[in-house]
C-alpha cells in the first residue's frame, strides 16, 4: 500500500497479484486528515485485503506542504509500526522522474513551493543529478540553461507562468506513485521514513527572525 498526501491532492494505492485499486482525491488541500483513513479502508475493501497482509508500506516525504507530509508518513509509520512491515519513502520529484514519457537526459522536476518559488530536484535517467533544493523562479530557468527539461506531477496549473516560457511536461500522480513504488521497491530501497523538508516551515523562519 502507498499513500501520498503530501501536495493539494490526495492519492492512496494498493495492489494485490495483479489488481491495482487507487483513490485520488485531486483537490484534497486541509482535508487530509479527515480523509486518509476513509480512502484506505475503501480500497482495501475493493481488493478484499487487510493492512496485515500487506507486504510494505510506502509513502510520499515531501516536498510539499508540511501538514500534509507529515499526515501521509505518520499513517505509514503506523502501519509499519503494527504490522512489523518495512517502509519505502517515495519523494514528490520520484513520481515525476519514473513516470515520464520521453527520457530526456536531463530533467529537472519541479513541485510549486508558492511566491514564486520552487522545489526542484534535477535527475540524469532515474539518478538523482541535483539533489532537492528551494529555487527562485530566475534560479529555475538558469537551471534550463543547462539542458534541463521540466517535469512535474498534476495538471500544473501553479506552474503557468513558467509553462508560459518552456515546456512542462506533465505526469500522472497515481501512475507516477505506481511506477515509482513498484521501481524503488524492486530496487530494495526500503529504510526508514523520514519527512522530506526542502526548507524550514513559515513559523521555523518566523523563531528565527
Amino acid at each position: 500500500m502507498a499513500v501520498d498526501t503530501a501536495n493539494e491532492y490526495m492519492t492512496v494505492l494498493a495492489v494485490k497479484g495483479e489488481r491495482v485499486e487507487t483513490s485520488y482525491l485531486p483537490n484534497c488541500a486541509m482535508r487530509h486528515s479527515t480523509e486518509l483513513m476513509k480512502e484506505v479502508d475503501g480500497v482495501l475493501s475493493r481488493l478484499s485485503l487487510s493492512l496485515a497482509e500487506c507486504d510494505f508500506f510506502a509513502a510520499v516525504v515531501g516536498a510539499g506542504s508540511f501538514t500534509g507530509i507529515r499526515i501521509g508518513v505518520s499513517a505509514v509509520k503506523g502501519f509499519c509500526l503494527a504490522f512489523g512491515k518495512p517502509s519505502l519513502a517515495i519523494t514528490s520529484f520520484d513520481l515525476a522522474a519514473y513516470n515520464a514519457k520521453g527520457r530526456a537526459e536531463k530533467t529537472l522536476c519541479i513541485v510549486d513551493a508558492l511566491h514564486d518559488a520552487y522545489y526542484v530536484c534535477g535527475y540524469e535517467g532515474e539518478r538523482v543529478s541535483l539533489p532537492p533544493a528551494y529555487l527562485s523562479e530566475e534560479e529555475v530557468f538558469a537551471l534550463l540553461q543547462e539542458g534541463y527539461a521540466l517535469r512535474t506531477v498534476g495538471r500544473g496549473e501553479k506552474l503557468l507562468n513558467i509553462s508560459s516560457k518552456a515546456p512542462v511536461e506533465l505526469c500522472d500522480p497515481v501512475d507516477g506513485l505506481l511506477c515509482a513504488v513498484r521501481k524503488k521497491a524492486a530496487e530494495g530501497a526500503f529504510g526508514e521514513l523520514n519527512a522530506l523538508y526542502v526548507r524550514k516551515s513559515s513559523a521555523e523562519l518566523n523563531l528565527g527572525k
